[in-house]
């Protein structure tokens, strides 16, 4: 697999590299290319903060909003994109893992989703703005 690197279009979408490499090699994806779909799914994603904030849970770590959205809710996000069907559960499974992380950090937060949940991750600079 290949290297993912901290490029800056991947520091605004804030998965760390780390998280996308291990997606990757579970899911047997070149790390590049799930780090592409995150960035080109960030731009969608930085417009969905007051949605996000009313309608679920959500924690802030250091410049880092995650959110535990339905299942239903991450599927209308992919829709959109041009995602085989790998390519999507990598990047869902990104997102989900850096938001555990995440509420995990949180001390007053769960970081156990239920099967039907998936995590959101976006900076707050841009909700801040809202």
């Amino acid at each position: 697999m290949a290297t993912t690197e901290a490029t800056p279009e991947m520091q605004e979408a804030p998965i760390d590299a780390a998280v996308v490499e291990r997606v990757g090699e579970r899911a047997e994806l070149d790390s590049q290319r799930i780090a592409n779909a995150i960035i080109a799914l960030n731009a969608e994603l930085l417009g969905r903060h007051s949605s996000f904030e009313r309608d679920y849970n959500y924690v802030t770590i250091d410049g880092t909003r995650a959110y535990r959205v339905h299942e239903a809710e991450w599927e209308a996000l992919t829709d959109d994109f041009d995602l085989d069907d790998g390519l999507a559960t990598s990047v869902r499974a990104a997102h989900t893992e850096q938001a555990r992380l995440l509420f995990a950090r949180s001390v007053c937060s769960n970081d156990v989703f239920e099967a039907e949940e998936a995590g959101v991750v976006i900076g707050i600079e841009t909700a801040e703005q809202f």
